[in-house]
């Protein structure tokens, strides 16, 4: 039987065990010291999705000051205000996530095929010109926003799934937790800065220069990613030899990326795969819900107004990002002290993150009258649920490392069809009864959890399937 290193993580079986020590200790010892090249990948990937969550939100802020037209402090640019009802903000907002949606396996296919650098490279420097015209498309009307929103979504989608491509190459199997959950924290953090900045930038500069600036640092950035990202650790230039020796030796067993032909009818079959997707439509269903909801519910039941407290409405993204770094951290040293298993880890994480935050929606309603322990509960949600990055959301590159990119492209496809679905259904439940609606959201948010962990635990592997080995045929 050929031997294959990531086998030896899962801990899931005798054969498993049998392959995991020698392969372990055939590893030369090399830690992810801040001044890798592994580490520094982290660190550009980290500021690169920083940059890409301030694009994407921006306009969420800016739309305040671009329809209210009762400004205490007009802008000394008299930036145009527009007269759109909530309707339409609403689906200008959402047109970004249709956009999002449809480039998703194309951005994961193509960046298999010519490398996650330039794809990466090229929808992060599209999407930085697109918002620099956001102000001019606003100018010639509705449909000419809506659409440039859709163009905005069109250009990230493809950022996600170039990043496991990338990742598939570059990250130790021992040490992809902290890696890829150090790149991914900028995702939380960008979008407090946006919070945090815009609304300054709108007051004292006018809307307009919202996107002027933003655009114009994601353009200057983009000249960074080009000049700092290599596509594998062989083309790095200053890349020790110790360190170029680890990754290459730990990565050996997984082959080249994918070429034109992918294993379909085999990926369709994949109880595997199929517990990641359904894990992640479960979990971003949470997510989504809590991020778009959390405000209403805040207004309607607890009558809370959270301008008063600007840091209240940041906490979920302070405490998300920091628990994404922290949960890399322990899963990387629960796998490298051998404790337990890559799918036992994976599986421990995502129980962690989709039980936590469903016990802490379930009890919201039984709290009474109490806002603080209800702000409180919400926002634990919201950050414990960052642990399932530990969890399904990298198990990708565990099952099959060669089609990360094209895998996460589906799966996230799924995650966002789940992010349009949720405040949906939010909205037809909470139209019926309020206090009832609320409840029976979080009661289905909850299940929902329950059912996609349980799915998981079953059918999810540590192991590369056999349809992801390189000496297998397409199917």
């Amino acid at each position: 039987m050929q031997c294959h290193a990531d086998d030896t993580q899962a801990g899931d079986g005798p054969e498993a065990e049998q392959d995991e020590a020698p392969l372990l200790a055939q590893q030369p010892s090399c830690h992810t010291g801040p001044c890798s090249a592994r580490c520094g990948l982290a660190l550009v990937l980290h500021v690169s999705l920083f940059v890409a969550y301030v694009l994407r939100v921006s306009l969420s802020i800016a739309i305040v000051a671009m329809t209210n037209s009762s400004q205490q402090q007009p802008s000394p640019r008299l930036a145009p205000v527009y007269n759109w009802s909530a309707e339409t903000q609403g689906i200008i907002l959402s047109s970004f996530f249709y956009g999002y949606s449809l480039t998703q396996v194309l951005g994961g296919y193509c960046s298999g095929l010519f490398g996650g650098k330039p794809v990466l490279g090229s929808g992060l420097l599209l999407s930085s010109l697109l918002t620099l015209l956001v102000p001019r498309a606003a100018e010639l009307g509705v449909s000419f926003l809506i659409g440039m929103q859709a163009l905005l979504g069109l250009a990230e989608g493809v950022i996600f799934p170039a990043q496991y491509t990338l990742w598939a190459k570059w990250a130790p199997p021992l040490e992809r937790s902290r890696l890829m959950n150090i790149a991914d924290a900028g995702c939380t953090f960008g979008t407090f800065f946006a919070l945090f900045v815009a609304g300054i930038i709108c007051q004292s500069l006018g809307w307009p220069f919202v996107f002027y600036i933003f655009g114009s640092v994601g353009c200057a950035w983009c000249i960074c990613w080009f000049l700092l990202v290599y596509e594998d650790p062989a083309l790095h230039p200053w890349i020790s030899d110790r360190e170029q020796e680890h990754i290459v030796s730990s990565l050996s067993h997984q082959g080249s990326s994918h070429g034109r032909s992918l294993p379909l009818v085999a990926m369709a079959k994949s109880l595997p795969l199929w517990a990641i997707t359904i894990a992640c439509f479960c979990t971003d269903w949470l997510f989504y819900m809590l991020l778009t909801s959390m405000p209403t519910f805040m207004s309607n039941i607890l009558h809370f107004d959270l301008r008063e407290n600007g840091l209240l409405s940041s906490l979920p993204y302070i405490g998300n990002g920091l628990g994404h770094i922290l949960a890399g951290l322990l899963a990387d040293f629960l796998l490298a002290r051998r404790v337990l298993g890559t799918a036992a880890v994976r599986k421990l994480f995502s129980a962690l993150g989709m039980l936590l935050p469903a016990a802490f929606l379930v009890a919201v309603p039984y709290i009474g009258c109490s806002s603080t322990v209800v702000v409180v509960l919400l926002t634990l949600a919201l950050t414990v649920i960052s642990m399932t990055g530990s969890g399904v959301n990298i198990n990708h590159i565990d099952i099959a490392p060669r089609y990360a990119g094209f895998l996460l492209g589906v799966t996230n496809t799924f995650g966002i069809v789940a992010g349009i679905i949720a405040p949906t259904a939010v909205g037809l439940l909470v139209s019926q009864d309020l206090q009832t609606g609320w409840r029976n959201a979080f009661f289905i948010s909850a299940a929902l959890n329950l059912f996609g962990l349980i799915f998981y635990i079953a059918f999810g592997s540590g192991t590369i399937q056999d349809w992801a080995r390189e000496d297998t045929t397409a199917q």
